[in-house]
């Protein structure tokens, strides 16, 4: 009887005890001995703050970025790098703290990756992750708490989240900047940044029982952007085989996120008036700032009167710069020349009925016809017969479907001409469910809400009212991630059955849903907007 109630203590023991922690031992990388520490989760290891780069300070803002120093001993990885040089976070809209960079440190001194692996040693071969933090390419931090690895980690992925140059650092095109460039180029410093720590990955992730020929990567808003980019760039070949894309404007257009791509000469004219609203003759001069002078709002008025000559469409942003971007992404594509990996991409239903910075005011009936023949040209009057309205309360739901259909015909349509020089599968999806919160049903499925379900980062949302319900969606939608990234598809076992795009217009709507979904509703809906979204293409 006495062995037997001891046998029964140790059994439960097993059960009360901490998982084993994954990878005790210092990893070795190409800059020195690294060490982790354990996640809440014992069983992950976390590996903050590796720099992938050298500081792009001093004579290096504004360069490619340069190999990092290496380090004596063994270097503690345990705290998270500085943020790169941007303004104070100040939250806004539905956009609390979970979303935004911490207050301080923010730096130059920036180039730094972070790591999460439940790994047991190096090894072992698991699909790796590498996530690109949002921000419109002026914020953001691979360290803001919903971007947290650990979640995924626990379902077999290492995970790596980036810190990347972010507004006039990371994206300043100057003509006197190309001039010194071995490439003649300038502008794409935060990509470059991204391209880089893309080979660190390549060359240290097995030291983390990473798989470097098991890369997808993937981002948000700004991040799915930079994606898109990535697929597009031939300086990203061979370093990623899948993509997630989330909230990133497809190359038709047609959803509230409708960013142009710059070209050089443009994004040169911008950088030379942002030097003249700091008072910079030079580049010299500009170098000589500090960034915070450089990230100040501009205060004198002639200076002002100066910067106002700016294009008001442009802003810091990858630019085709004729090295990393020579093309648009879609003539890239029509090329056959962009990278061929599998991709998972979609929406938020909230950002394309509204827009991405929440609700818009609603039209009345005389302003949704005046806009609709603004848009839409010669074809407004086959507009206004399939979307009508005669009352504000019609014009209100017309606008909001028409903008869902819109969309997500445009990310359909996508897809079917990525397919015509692709021999890789594409899964489309839409987002439908609300973030509980301060008023939730205010901003809806907003843009950024899907972060912490596919991250499965909900207990980093303390704050919110969450409930099984909640954390079951969180489950299925980190599983379906986890799935894509570990086999490039994200159907599993006990998961509603997703396809992959085919010739039917259709998209998987998930979080309550979980269904195929027409993606316009009616066979005319999706005619008019092919024909229309195919046109505008021609037109760029």
């Amino acid at each position: 009887m006495r062995n037997k109630r001891i046998a029964f203590i140790l059994l439960v023991a097993l059960f009360v005890l901490p998982l084993e922690a994954a990878i005790k031992k210092p990893v070795k990388v190409a800059g020195g001995l690294l060490s982790g520490v354990p996640g809440k989760d014992p069983s992950v290891a976390v590996f903050k703050g590796i720099p992938y780069a050298a500081p792009p300070i001093g004579d290096l803002r504004w360069r490619n970025p340069q190999p990092a120093k290496a380090w004596s001993g063994v270097r503690k990885a345990d705290t998270f790098g500085p943020s790169c040089a941007q303004s104070a976070p100040q939250g806004f809209g539905p956009y609390t703290s979970e979303f935004l960079i911490a207050p301080e440190p923010i730096s130059e001194d920036c180039l730094a990756l972070n790591v999460w692996t439940a790994a047991k040693s190096s090894s072992e071969r698991r699909p790796v992750y590498v996530f690109i933090h949002g921000g419109g390419f002026g914020s953001g931090s691979g360290a803001i708490p919903i971007y947290d690895g650990e979640g995924l980690a626990k379902k077999g992925i290492v995970v790596v989240t980036i810190n990347y140059r972010v507004s006039m650092f990371g994206f300043l095109a100057h003509p006197e900047l190309t001039k010194e460039s071995p490439f003649k180029a300038s502008g794409n410093y935060g990509t470059l940044d991204l391209i880089a720590a893309l080979r660190w990955v390549q060359e240290n992730i097995k030291a983390f029982g990473g798989d470097p020929p098991r890369v997808t990567i993937g981002g948000q808003s700004a991040g799915a952007m930079a994606v898109h980019d990535l697929i597009a760039s031939p300086l990203a070949k061979g370093l990623f085989h899948g993509a997630i894309i989330e909230s990133g404007e497809s190359t038709l257009g047609g959803s509230g996120i409708s960013i142009s791509t710059p070209s050089l000469a443009e994004g040169e004219e911008y950088g030379l008036k942002f030097a003249q609203s700091k008072g910079a003759h030079s580049l010299a001069e500009l170098r000589a700032l500090s960034w915070q002078k450089l990230v100040e709002p501009v205060q004198d008025s002639q200076a002002a009167t100066r910067a106002s000559g700016m294009p008001a469409t442009l802003r810091f942003m990858p630019i085709i710069d004729g090295y990393f971007l020579t093309a648009l992404e879609e003539k890239v594509m029509a090329q056959g020349k962009q990278n061929d990996v599998v991709i998972l991409t979609g929406y938020n239903s909230g950002e394309i009925a509204g827009s991405i910075l929440g609700p818009q005011e609603p039209p009345t009936a005389e302003s949704y016809a005046k806009e609709a023949r603004q848009r839409y040209g010669d074809m407004a009057d086959e507009f206004l017969q399939l979307y009508p309205a005669t009352t504000d309360e019609e014009a209100r739901i017309a606008k909001a479907q028409s903008q869902r259909d819109q969309t997500l015909a445009s990310m359909y349509l996508w897809a079917k001409l990525r397919a015509r020089t692709s021999k890789t599968k594409a899964f489309l999806y839409l987002w439908d469910h609300t973030l509980p919160g301060p008023d939730s049903q205010k901003w809806g499925a907003f843009h950024t809400a899907e972060i912490p379900y596919v991250m499965n980062t909900l207990s980093h949302m303390p704050d919110r009212p969450f409930t099984e319900v909640d954390r079951k969606i969180a489950d299925m939608m980190s599983s379906y991630w986890a799935n894509f990234i570990a086999t490039a598809d994200p159907n599993g076992k006990g998961l509603p059955s997703w396809p992959a795009v085919g010739e039917k217009p259709e998209v998987m709507e998930v979080g309550d849903l979980n269904q195929p979904v027409s993606v316009s509703g009616s066979s005319a809906k999706f005619a008019f907007f092919e024909k229309f979204l195919v046109q505008s293409i021609k037109n760029k």
